[in-house]
């Protein structure tokens, strides 16, 4: 390669500058800057130090340099106002992952390596969300973390419960998902305790990342709180006059997790189309209101590799937040088999199958594929749902059918458990039931979704064929990413370890297009972007 530039590189004052004969090991020095040099012919890579003007041409003035990449350390990416929002280091977050497999232990990690992390609340019962949030409150002290707060379509006691722990334990920080619209109780948690500061500013103790995959839910969560539902709120007194007036002034949601291709709940959006969308979005309605702290954009799903995570930052994103990767992880709250399932997992072996939660409304979850049969069962009894208006009007084939190899036992016995299960948590979908024939198929039919989470989180090893496993093609991509290295094996995978190592790997990644962008030969990129054992281990 020609030299680009006719300055000359030195050590300078710099007693930390060092030459390489290896890019591998420059390129991952992300932390100083870097000089590609041409010694004799030779090219070779700097680490720190300076550089000299173009009148310098003696030897003893250095060496001619070829190309540049400016410092990258991980910490700088993404947008560094959500960082110091929420008291985080780094611009990532793991996200809410439901019946606590984004576990209390995943979060506390996530803390202590100064990233957020969000416990997943989604489908416990009262007192077990109670438990989690005592767990985290006693553990966590000053270190960030958050709970999530799943939108739940027919169940609204649920949401409500949830909302009047987070108020009564301090609870700072909410993921809220699954929202079309934002509910009173989401909103009765964003405005309560807002306070107008001496300079005019406005302070709001209680925070709210909203996850979003289309552009008009996400202009209702960067608007203020609807004024109608304020003033129910106010008349119910469940809110101070001062708390709705200056709820005017607010997004109800600072932050916008913009969610791409997914596990779980998913609209198969593109991230590539989508994030910019939601952008526009903001920036349109940050002009409109000019908030004194504009709204950011995150990006979710399809967070598996280096690539993806320098990509989302190229694109603007605020910070990136991790979600399939991290139930493969050791901390997760689900079984050791299910960890060895999602090490096995392709890009390609994913599934939509029926969602539990939104069953009606033919919502679906993304799901893995391989090594389980639950997509295509799932599949089978939402068709049936559609087609008959009851169990009693199934045809004694298909009856039978799903009695035997679905659910191995009679529905009858399967709806003397469903009665047991609602007694507790919501009679009310059991009067319905007996009102509405449908919709006691529609119990029963949950109750196999339901378990068959269950049943993956707790390894019931006999009902392996049916676990419900969440996850998206950014797991297969991990897996690819990680294939020879430690992190292949599942025994191994720590959330706080594979976070830094998807940061550290794209800083590594942007270093590697700037150096391309001048003409610099490099070899292949996979192994430049490779995980970093030795990164691993200083981290613990």
């Amino acid at each position: 390669m020609e030299a680009q530039l006719t300055h000359r590189w030195t050590p300078a004052s710099d007693p930390e500058a060092k030459v390489y004969t290896s890019v591998e090991t420059a390129i991952a020095r992300v932390d100083r800057p870097l000089f590609v040099l041409n010694d004799a012919g030779v090219q070779k890579y700097a680490t720190g130090g300076g550089v000299c003007g173009p009148d310098a041409s003696r030897e003893s003035d250095g060496i001619p340099l070829l190309a540049y990449a400016p410092a990258c350390p991980p910490a700088a990416l993404g947008d560094r106002a959500f960082c110091e929002a929420h008291g985080v280091t780094f611009p990532c977050y793991a996200g809410s992952m439901a019946h606590g497999i984004a576990s209390e232990a995943m979060v506390a990690a996530m803390g202590a390596a100064g990233m957020l992390g969000f416990f997943g609340s989604a489908g416990l019962a009262r007192d077990a969300l109670l438990d989690a949030i005592k767990g985290l409150a006693g553990r966590m002290g000053n270190m960030p973390f958050g709970f999530n707060l799943i939108n739940s379509p027919g169940n609204a006691d649920w949401e409500n419960n949830a909302v009047a722990l987070f108020l009564e334990h301090d609870i700072r920080l909410v993921e809220a998902s699954a929202y079309i619209r934002p509910t009173a109780a989401l909103i009765k948690y964003r405005v309560t305790g807002l306070r107008q500061e001496p300079d005019g500013t406005i302070s709001a103790k209680n925070n709210i990342i909203a996850k979003v995959s289309r552009a008009e839910i996400a202009q209702r969560f960067l608007a203020p709180p609807p004024e109608k539902v304020l003033k129910k709120l106010l008349l119910a007194g469940d809110i101070t006059e001062e708390e709705a007036v200056l709820a005017a002034r607010i997004p109800l949601a600072q932050d916008i997790t913009a969610e791409a291709d997914s596990g779980g709940h998913t609209d198969h959006r593109a991230a590539l189309a989508l994030l910019p969308n939601l952008q526009r979005v903001r920036d349109e309605i940050q002009q409109e209101y000019r908030y004194h702290a504009p709204p950011r954009i995150g990006l979710a799903g399809g967070i598996g590799t280096p690539q993806s995570v320098a990509a989302a930052f190229a694109m603007g994103a605020a910070y990136v937040v991790t979600g399939s990767v991290n139930q493969a992880c050791i901390e997760s709250g689900t079984s050791p088999q299910v960890r060895d399932m999602l090490a096995d997992a392709a890009q390609t072996d994913v599934a939509d199958a029926p969602a539990a939660d939104m069953f009606e409304m033919g919502a679906t979850v993304q799901v893995l594929k391989r090594g389980t049969r639950f997509a295509e069962r799932a599949a089978k009894l939402y068709d049936l749902y559609r087609n008959y208006d009851g169990i009693d009007a199934l045809p004694p084939h298909e009856r039978e059918k799903i009695e035997t190899k679905i659910f191995r036992a009679p529905l009858a016995h399967i709806w003397e458990e469903t009665c047991e299960y609602f007694k507790t948590r919501n009679l009310q979908q059991l009067k319905n039931a007996d009102e509405n024939p449908k919709k006691k198929m529609t119990l029963i039919f949950k109750w196999y979704l339901g378990n068959a989470a269950q049943w993956a989180n707790c390894g019931v090893e006999d009902r392996r064929e049916d676990f419900q496993i969440w996850c998206g093609p950014a797991m297969g991509a991990f897996n690819d990413w990680t294939r020879g290295t430690f992190l292949e094996t599942p025994a191994n995978r720590r959330v706080a370890d594979v976070s830094l190592q998807l940061l550290h790997g794209a800083a590594k990644a942007m270093r590697v297009q700037a150096l391309r962008q001048q003409g610099v030969l490099l070899p292949a990129i996979s192994t430049l972007l490779a995980p970093d054992e030795a990164l691993a281990t200083a981290t613990r």
